[in-house]
């Protein structure tokens, strides 16, 4: 009997979603993330008429155009800007309004202040129509975007986002233009580049109230726009690019009359030219007046600090400065009045930056349009010209939108010099704003230095001061500087290896002394432990490799935990230095061999081998939480001691904000408080399932109790952290994981196979196989197609931290075809458990229509359903009762510390509980099993050993992988294997135990029920009058003798039962 034509179809259907959900899960959807790349964008030029109607001024003063002048990419990036100023005349018709209640990115990169409302413009050319070009102008395309804006999400890019929706939300607005015009060259005032544009737009409409002509703005989510085509845009830029000739200037005006509703007042737009623009050289007067005689002493360096002479001096100031704030350094050293030592150098202080008291907290430098031509030549008296835009930050500004700010005003400083490398210094004049035809603000020089040595002291990769070139009493002068990080020194220093010089050394040596004393734990721990040490590498590499291994960033919490819960505090423990190595030896390797034999390393690998006790160290540390605004840096520097894990450390915190307070302090060291000892204690690198793998930082200082600047002791102890090699091994365990599952459902494809040769030759337990097992069985395969969760072996996922982010794991082809071996054959065993459970089904249904007349002697598992159901909804709950008691025990949750708030997805407990609870019962398959084989009395072997035995052993290795394996494989992650969480109270190791023993008991009762059969069993269970196997009204059939006479009513007696079950 086949299966009618609906179920057929049914069937047929669920393999075909099946098989789209799959391929679907196997790759990325790349169509959600791919653009045209290759649309040609058409623009127009129909406005032509209307534009030499309406520019007839600008036409009338412009002059030939230079000779040759088809450079259609210089133009779109020289004629371009982006976030130039904007300011409105006093009038009754603002362009735009503006919604000034704090939206959700206000005060963003600038701290909890709120930001202040920037009324930024961007235009671009998007087209040159050289093949209509005129002897005195060629038609152009443009496209500005202007707004009012306190976040992050002002559009500083005029391409490609040519969308002429008017954008309103608290805290922004947004309007896009788009133009078509003229490009014309003028010799007014010095000669002139002008841009003569008419746009179309759609503005929003004002109400015909003037003193509220934004009283829609009640109800924002419906914005009346009308179109307006009257725009005239007119630019206005430099013909020669240079220090006082580079101010773009322009206004953007209505050609509607003032009665018009579409009328607004005229816009003036400013900026300056970046450099995309051809910049000339040619202020020598200026800058020989701030650097003559050079170099220029200004006691930076004091002859101390080595400085960056070399070739690359181009290349490593616009890597360092692209995009990068300098934090402005007090003026510590001030003793003048209040009002004169709290000037922020040349710049206009706004109130946010007087609000900081000369601290100078949170005002950064940006070093913008950088352009650096280098003369050729190999002498060590070759020069260097340099351009460059000084911008002054307020803490009241947006930090992404003010670093690419080009408006020119107070608070950008223009500046032009030269870099001699015979010196290392880099000498410029500076010109404040707006600059007048006497140059009168022109009188600051800033002094720049690369330095190449590095201490606990000196710890910056640029320095450098601005002072006033006349008026000393003008301000003080201010420093500013930029902190180094080693992982970007490879990047700085390819062909020049910057050294460390250790001056805490000897202080370091009392930390030790007062710190460890002999004990049995330190002569345990230097006995059976290992810890971070310098392994047999080369020299540069094992201190490269070690240098790795002490560097963590890391959630922690005090210790001792309080009974309050504490606020999570994040640690960042960088290395600096090891040894006479500083930084890391990735860019030693991309020097040439003749530098690298110039390298101090090889000299002084003596002095660090094996025999050596310690180590000189040199690290930075940054705390950042409630209660740690105090040390949100730590410049340390001491001793290691590898062989108990230990880094007895002074440190030093930079104090100079209280400049006011700090200047009569003596016992500074540049403005720095180094009365600071701090100890750091690591875990060992073996023996991770007996030690706790986390590390100790106790932090305290030596300064006497009625001092300002003492704090009291401060111990923290981080979350596990993770070695090198652990990394390594975290990094296999996909792999590991994957051929363990290749192997694992291999095995059980195997025992499903078998299981369906068994029942062609014993088709007279057919009916007897429960449908229940092979249904939680189907469950378990397909979960994992749909889902994509793992099989078996569940990949670790964490919220903090995912291995399998990573580009090297993820672009691993072997990994690859690892997945897809394993989809594949989760499908394979799928289909193969979906057959048994149609041979089943249909052996039923010929059992069901001969003996219609008698349907309790045809095996069924609604009893058998509602019983399994039963006991695990009671287990369950039992689960949920236990979790929530020894919970309700805990003051302090693991997860409260590992799963970020802002990334934090967690599905509720009762849903976790039920994803781990669904996995016991997979696990117990066996279970629904033995229950039909009670209620239905069996005397027959319905489950053929190596099916019931292999399975259970395939849900039983994932257990024992889980046992064996080291407790804390990985510890960001905080799920381990499927559907089972060793992070939940339930399962731990105890569940590794206890749930293969109970599936083991399982599969012997089965064994045993097969063997025996019902009625010897319960002969065997019973004792005296009692009998423990319960007893149910149920008459069987033979099956053989009740399968022969169905096939043959149904096939006229020429085929057998064998054959009729095989063609199924």
């Amino acid at each position: 009997m086949k299966l009618p034509f609906s179920a057929s179809a049914v069937t047929f259907c669920f393999l075909c979603e099946l098989l789209i959900i799959v391929v679907s899960n196997s790759q990325v959807a790349e169509d959600m993330y791919r653009f045209g790349r290759n649309s040609h964008v058409s623009y127009k030029y129909d406005r032509i008429d209307e534009v030499q109607k309406q520019c007839v001024s600008v036409l009338s003063a412009s002059s030939e155009l230079r000779f040759g002048y088809s450079d259609v990419i210089g133009m779109k990036g020289e004629l371009s800007f982006v976030n130039g100023d904007w300011i409105q005349e006093d009038g009754k018709f603002p362009i735009m309004p503006f919604d000034d209640r704090n939206g959700n990115f206000s005060g963003i990169l600038s701290g909890d202040r709120r930001s202040s409302p920037m009324k930024l413009v961007s235009f671009g050319v998007t087209d040159v129509d050289h093949a209509h070009r005129l002897k005195k102008s060629i038609p152009i395309n443009g496209f500005m975007v202007m707004g009012i804006t306190r976040d992050g999400n002002f559009m500083d890019s005029v391409y490609g986002d040519e969308n002429l929706d008017f954008r309103l939300w608290p805290g922004h607005s947004q309007i896009s233009i788009p133009f078509q015009g003229i490009y014309t060259e003028s010799k007014k005032n010095g000669g002139e580049r002008v841009l003569c544009l008419l746009g179309n737009t759609m503005l929003p409409t004002r109400e015909t109230n003037p003193a509220n002509p934004w009283e829609w703005m009640k109800n924002p989510g419906d914005v009346p726009m009308s179109e307006d085509d009257q725009i005239l845009l007119v630019l206005r830029y430099p013909l020669t690019f240079t220090l006082t000739n580079r101010m773009i200037t322009g206004e953007l005006r209505s050609l509607n009359r003032d009665s018009n509703p579409k009328y607004f007042d005229v816009v003036h737009i400013s900026s300056q030219l970046g450099s995309s623009a051809k910049y000339t050289f040619g202020s020598q007067n200026i800058v020989s007046k701030a650097c003559n005689p050079y170099p220029y002493k200004d006691n930076m360096t004091d002859n101390v600090i080595s400085v960056y002479k070399g070739t690359r001096f181009c290349e490593i100031l616009k890597e360092v400065t692209r995009d990068k704030p300098l934090s402005v350094v007090p003026n510590w050293r001030c003793n003048g009045t209040d009002d004169f030592c709290s000037k922020l150098g040349p710049f206009l202080s706004d109130e946010a930056i007087k609000s900081t008291h000369g601290g100078f907290q949170d005002v950064k430098l940006y070093m913008q349009d950088v352009i650096c031509e280098q003369e050729a030549g190999h002498s060590n008296t070759g020069s260097t010209m340099v351009s460059a835009v000084f911008r002054a930050v307020s803490p009241s500004e947006n930090r992404y939108n003010a670093a690419k700010r080009s408006g020119v005003n107070n608070m950008s400083l223009a500046t032009e010099g030269v870099w001699k490398s015979s010196s290392g210094q880099l000498c410029m004049v500076g010109c404040l704003g707006l600059v007048d035809a006497k140059r009168s603000n022109c009188n600051t020089r800033i002094c720049l230095y690369i330095p190449t040595t590095f201490s606990i002291k000196q710890h910056s990769i640029i320095l450098g001061t601005l002072s006033p070139i006349n008026n000393n009493s003008a301000f003080f002068p201010l420093s500013f500087e930029q902190l180094v990080l080693p992982t970007e020194l490879w990047n700085y220093f390819t062909l020049t290896h910057p050294n460390y010089s250790y001056s805490k050394i000897n202080p370091a040596g009392i930390v030790l002394e007062k710190n460890e004393p002999f004990s049995f734990s330190t002569v345990v721990k230097k006995s059976f432990l290992t810890f971070p040490k310098l392994e047999d590498e080369t020299f540069q590499d094992s201190l490269s490799l070690l240098s790795e291994d002490l560097t963590f960033h890391v959630s922690g919490f005090p210790d001792p935990m309080p009974r309050v819960q504490a606020p999570r505090v994040d640690i960042q423990l960088e290395i600096l230095s090891v040894g006479p190595m500083f930084g890391r030896y990735w860019y030693a390797k991309n020097g040439s061999t003749e530098e690298q034999q110039e390298t101090p390393y090889h000299a002084n690998a003596a002095e660090y081998t094996e025999k050596q006790l310690l180590l000189n160290v040199s690290a930075q540390l940054s705390l950042s939480g409630k209660g740690y605004g105090n040390f949100s840096t730590l410049f340390l520097e001491g001793l290691y001691d590898p062989h108990v894990g230990k880094m007895y450390l002074i440190g030093c915190r930079d104090v100079r904000a209280s400049w006011n307070v700090l200047y009569e302090s003596y016992d500074l060291e540049s403005g720095m408080d180094c009365l600071i000892q701090v100890v750091v204690s690591y875990p060992p690198t073996t023996t991770r399932w007996l030690v706790n793998p986390t590390a100790t930082i106790s932090i305290e200082s030596q300064r006497t109790d009625d001092d300002t600047l003492r704090f009291d002791p401060i111990k923290l102890q981080t979350f596990p952290i993770i070695y090198r090699k652990q990394r390594e091994d975290v990094l296999s365990h996909r792999g590991v994981e994957g051929i363990l599952r290749i192997l694992t459902l291999t095995m059980a494809v195997g025992c499903i196979l078998s299981q369906l040769f068994y029942i062609k030759h014993d088709v007279d337990s057919l009916p007897y196989v429960s449908l229940v097992v092979l249904g939680v069985q189907s469950l378990g395969y397909s979960i994992p197609l749909i889902t994509g969760a793992e099989a078996l072996f569940k990949r670790m996922v964490s919220e903090s931290y995912d291995v399998s982010s990573s580009g090297t794991l993820e672009n691993s082809e072997w990994l690859h075809i690892i997945d897809y071996t394993v989809k594949l054959l989760l499908i394979v065993s799928l289909l193969l458990t979906l057959r048994l459970f149609q041979k089943v089904w249909k052996s039923r249904i010929r059992l069901q229509t001969r003996t219609s007349s008698q349907p309790i002697s045809v095996p069924s598992d609604k009893k058998v359903l509602l019983c399994t159901f039963t006991i695990h909804l009671i287990g369950y709950i039992i689960v949920m009762i236990i979790h929530g008691a020894k919970t309700s025990q805990k003051h302090l949750s693991p997860k409260t510390y590992m799963v970020d708030k802002e990334n934090s997805h967690s599905l509720p407990v009762w849903a976790t509980e039920l994803e781990e609870y669904a996995g016991l019962v997979q696990d117990f398959f066996l279970f629904p099993q033995i229950i039909g084989n009670i209620i239905w009395q069996i005397n027959c072997k319905p489950l053929r050993k190596l099916y019931f035995i292999g399975i259970t052993l395939v849900r039983l290795l994932p257990h024992v992988y889980d046992y064996i394996r080291a407790p804390v494989p990985n510890p960001y992650f905080s799920e381990d294997s499927e559907f089972i969480n060793p992070s939940l109270d339930f399962y731990s190791k105890f569940g590794d135990i206890a749930i293969p023993v109970t599936a083991i008991l399982l599969a012997i009762l089965v064994y045993f029920q097969q063997r025996l059969g019902y009625y010897k069993l319960s002969q065997v269970l019973t004792f005296r009058q009692y009998k423990l196997l319960p007893s149910f009204r149920y008459e069987r059939l033979d099956s053989k003798s009740s399968e022969t006479e169905l096939v043959s009513g149904i096939s006229g007696g020429d085929t057998n039962e064998k054959d009729q079950v095989d063609v199924e």
